[in-house]
Parts: structure tokens; sequence; C-alpha cells
């Protein structure tokens, strides 16, 4: 069946899950003792069982001293699938506002004399990023406003350390190319903890890499472990019994979902034209530079073969919550609002660009979608296509110092995807329908190399969509079993 050979453990796993058996043993102790099974989320399968005795397990439960007595599990909720789900939040804060959740570093206003948490309620903790050397903050006049400490707070959410094991980097902006550093960081950063030896780095991080959304994630892993290309690893849901509408949802994943995030690991750009949609070249005004043909403007595109990250207008929508002017889970709390100064160099004495440019828009009021056109009929955008006047989050521009990573972001991993609500860098979608919806109706219908087809709108106040009702609810399906 396939050109390379597995050991007896790995074999037996693929059978069980050709064969839909309730759960494999590894029958390895050199890693994890017990397979997950897929009657129970993976995260809490190892919390209840050889997750228990593992030395990591108890540093990543446990507070350490000299830290604000919070833990990885104080975010990393294990009976979360290691995520924060906002109406745990809510409940801890009813019934606890002691627990070290509530730290004054992530209240709404670390300095109120009465603290909130309304954005920990969302499911958000407070982010602090220095700014790289090339760049600065900016007003709406283009005065420089960076502070001295040279830092920048953005809200997010937490993501699962499930699958760790073959997902990296790490962070949402992949700030962290190793475990070990991102733990550290964390421990530094969210419990004000001391700086731990290598050694217990490594326990922790060996914890994480235990830790599955699925036996077939624990599957993929074993094979990355074994020194397998990852475009030569067989999709385990190929093997694994699928009802009729998850069969049909695997084919529009497929066709539409794919070429970000991949087959096996469901995390990997595999289709660098898609990729390539997402980074228009940009006008030295910050605009999205276009070519008209036969009278139809176009973006014109900046291919990016090393990079790993995507724009798809996540923080667009978010910046639309703000105003008031979309429904977002986020919208009823205060985020940043960020404008970006580019240089070319640390010396910081020959600016390239302002991010995100100062909207030119039809009626001349910023805060409207309608952009002018250009003497080409062209549309005259930033780097989302639609006029915008600030940034809530600048992902991995924060890190890079790149104007062409502005608002992109690490391509997320989507199993387990079902258990970790709301979605999206800031929590911006709560439902995984509603992030189904957004994709069909705004991002999917915007990529013309995925070549899909425009159906008609679902209701009469929403957009045409590039799935049917049909091919979503499939979607869906496949994705709750991912």
């Amino acid at each position: 069946m396939f050109r390379f050979s597995m050991d007896p453990v790995a074999l037996r796993l693929l059978g069980a899950l050709a064969l839909g058996l309730p759960g494999c043993t590894s029958g390895d102790a050199g890693t994890a003792a017990d397979a997950p099974t897929d009657d129970v989320p993976a995260t809490r399968v190892q919390a209840l069982s050889a997750g228990r005795a593992h030395p990591g397990r108890r540093l990543f439960d446990k507070a350490l001293p000299g830290s604000n007595g919070r833990s990885c599990a104080t975010c990393h909720v294990l009976e979360e699938d290691t995520t924060l789900h906002p109406e745990s939040v809510a409940w801890r804060l009813a019934h606890n506002p002691a627990d070290p959740l509530f730290h004054p570093l992530d209240a709404d206003d670390p300095n109120a004399p009465t603290l909130t948490f309304e954005h920990l309620k969302k499911g958000l903790i407070r982010v602090v990023l220095p700014l790289p050397d090339n760049m600065d903050l900016v007003d709406f006049d283009g005065n420089v406003t960076t502070p001295p400490e040279r830092t920048i707070e953005v809200w997010r959410g937490v993501p699962s350390v499930a699958d760790t094991a073959f997902t990296g980097p790490y962070q949402l902006d992949g700030r962290q190319a190793t475990l070990e550093e991102q733990a550290q960081a964390a421990i530094t950063n969210h419990s004000q903890g001391p700086k731990l030896l290598r050694r217990e780095l490594e326990q922790i991080a060996d914890f994480e890499r235990q830790t599955f959304s699925s036996p077939r994630a624990w599957f993929v892993s074993r094979l990355v472990d074994y020194g397998l290309p990852l475009g030569e690893i067989p999709v385990p849901e190929k093997f694994a019994p699928l009802t009729a509408g998850e069969e049909r949802g695997r084919k529009v994943y497929d066709q539409a979902c794919q070429a970000c995030h991949g087959s096996a690991t469901t995390d990997r750009i595999i289709d660098r034209d898609v990729h390539d949609f997402g980074f228009p070249e940009l006008k030295p005004d910050g605009n999205v530079r276009f070519a008209v043909v036969d009278g139809k403007p176009s973006p014109v595109l900046r291919p990016r073969p090393d990079d790993e990250f995507l724009n798809v207008g996540f923080g667009f929508g978010s910046y639309a919550g703000q105003l008031g002017k979309a429904k977002v889970f986020n919208s009823d709390v205060e985020l940043p609002r960020y404008r970006f100064r580019f240089y070319s160099d640390a010396t910081r004495e020959h600016a390239v660009v302002d991010l995100p440019p100062v909207p030119a828009t039809q009626s001349g009021d910023p805060f409207d979608f309608h952009p002018q056109l250009d003497a080409q009929g062209a549309p005259i955008v930033g780097p989302n296509l639609t006029p915008q006047l600030f940034s809530t989050d600048p992902g991995r521009a924060a890190i890079s110092g790149e104007p062409a990573d502005f608002e992109a972001f690490d391509v997320p991993p989507l199993r387990g995807i079902a258990r970790t609500a709301p979605y999206y860098h800031d929590n911006s979608i709560e439902t995984l329908e509603d992030v189904v919806d957004n994709y069909s109706r705004f991002v999917l219908r915007a990529i013309p190399p995925l070549h899909l087809q425009v159906h008609p709108p679902e209701h009469p106040d929403t957009p045409p969509e590039a799935l049917s009702r049909e091919e979503k609810a499939d979607l869906l399906a496949f994705l709750r079993r991912l």
C-alpha cells in the first residue's frame, strides 16, 4: 500500500484506524503509553492515564515557586482540550474570583481600582510584544507615537497544545521555534515565574508532545518521528470508517481547505499559488498595486516562496467588529487601534510604508468600506483589499518587521477543531458553523486559484457563497471528525 515500511506499532494503529476499533495501545514505552481513543477527547485521556505520572505533566499542572500562582494548565486547561473556553472563564470568575487566572496581568485595565475581566471572559489574554527595530507606532496624522519601552499589547486566544509534536512553529504568529522556548516565554510573561532548567523545559515539552487530539493525530506524529516526508504521510481519515456525509465533507475539504491546511497534518500550506494570492504588492503609500487587464483590475502579487503565514482577512473582521459593522464574538470588548510605520532598517531613518494606509473612500468618511477608484478604475485599498483605518493586531509583522506580513498569522491545525471554539487569533468567530459560513462567503470566494463555483446567497442579507448549503453541512461533519 505504501512505499515505506512501518514498525509493527504503526501498522497495528493503522489497522485499528481502518477497522474503526475504539482504541489502540502503542506498546512503545519510549513515547506515550497509550494512544488516545476516539470516544474521549485525547487531551483528557492523557490527563487521566499515562500523562498523570509524566514529570512534565506535574510541571505543566502546578504553579512554580516564585510565580504569580499560574501554571501552564491555568490557561491551557486539560479538561478543555488545552484551550481556554469562555464559558468556563465566566464560571471560574463567578465561583472563585481568587483563581490565579484572574491576575491583574489580564484585567481589562490592570490599573483600575476595581479589576474587570471582560476580555478574559471572551477567552482572550493580553500578549505584550516588543516592536521590531525597524517599526514604529504612528497616529492617524503620521506622527510617531512609539512608547519608550517599544512594546505593543494585543489580545489573543489560547491555542491548544494538542498535536504540537508536529505543528511547529509555536504561538499564533510563529514567534517561538521550539516548545521549550514557548514554555519558558509563557512562564516568564504570563506566570511571572523563574527561568527553568533546560531539563525541566524539556520535560514540559515532552508532555505536550504526547498530547493529541485523536488517535489519527497520534499516528501522524509517529510517522513524522520516523522521518517520513510530510507529503508522503497517508491521510488517516482515508482509512477510518466515515459516514456518507463525512466522506463527502472530506472531498469538500480537499477542494476548498487542503491548499492551505494540508492533508495529514492539517496545518501545512501545499499550494503556493493559493498562498501567494494573499500577498499583494504594495505601493509606497501602503495601497495595493493593481494591474488592469481587459478593463478588470487584479492585484499584482508578490510571491513569497519561503513564507508559511497568511493574511486572509481575519484582522479586518475584527476591525469591522470594533466599528459595529460586523457581528463578531469579540466586538463587545475594546481591542487596540494601531497604525505602524515600517523602515528600511533598524536606524529608522528611511520610512518604507505606513500600514494600514489612511483610507481613500468614496464618501470621504475613513470608516466607509467603499473605496475610491483610481484613474484606471482600480480600488485604492490596503493589504486587506478594503479601506481600513487601524489594525487591532499586526500579526507576524510584529515579529518579522516585514510589511508583507501585516496581519498574517500561522496556519492553524484543524485536528480537534470542533472542541476548541471560539476561533481565529482573537476569538472573533464563536462557532465552527460561523467559521464555515465566513470562509464560504468572504474567503474562499475571493481566491481564484481554488476555482470554486459561486452559489447563490443562503439568505437575502448575505453574500454569494463558494460552498452550497449541503457542502457546508458535509464539511462541518468532516471537520468535527478530524
